[in-house]
């Protein structure tokens, strides 16, 4: 006799042991980000504050619904969008002076993995050579007094690669998600027999 209840359950737990077998989530997925603008953390506006200069302005977590930038510089030259994916796209917000253009970013112990590169996907419309350095595991900086915007508003696209897992990592709720789907099929296997 086929048991349809029995069924569905054992066919869902053995689904969602298998999809839960690995976690995969973007690499900047619910980063918190603390930034500076050329050495100043006062220099860096967070959309976590509406932008509004302000104390603690310059951390902002990673929304990845929301449209705009996560920072905007207090001088309004420069703006941060960062991506659940890595990418960082950086727009001039009207035409740029020479001058010193450099900012960080430290994302602390939010990441699922160190930070294990950061450079340049797209130059855009920008000529020059923005520098990036990975100061460490968790921070990047970003120099670009060397970058000619060449526009308004042109982005320049960058990446931030985090080290890869040597394995997948396990839900904890897979191994008893699979023994109860493989329990289910039994019972119903001994009730046919």
């Amino acid at each position: 006799m086929h048991n349809p209840v029995l069924k569905a359950m054992a066919a869902a737990c053995l689904a969602l042991a298998a999809g839960g077998a690995q976690a995969t989530a973007d690499p900047l997925h619910n980063a918190v980000i603390t930034a500076a603008y050329n050495g100043d953390a006062a220099g860096m506006l967070g959309a976590d504050h509406g932008f509004a200069a302000e104390a603690g302005s310059n951390v902002s977590g990673l929304d990845p619904y929301l449209s705009n930038a996560e920072f905007i510089s207090a001088d309004y030259a420069l703006v941060f969008d960062f991506a659940p994916n890595g990418h960082l796209t950086i727009y001039n917000n009207g035409p740029l002076a020479a001058g010193s253009y450099s900012a960080s970013f430290d994302f602390g112990a939010t990441l699922a993995a160190p930070i294990t590169g950061f450079g340049v996907t797209d130059a855009g419309a920008t000529t020059g050579t923005p520098v990036l350095t990975l100061v460490n595991n968790h921070t990047i900086a970003i120099d670009l007094r060397g970058v000619s915007w060449n526009g308004d508003y042109s982005p320049l696209e960058t990446a931030i690669t985090l080290q890869s897992p040597t394995a997948p990592v396990p839900e904890p709720a897979a191994a008893w998600m699979l023994l109860a789907g493989l329990g289910l099929l039994g019972r119903l296997r001994r009730k046919q027999n």
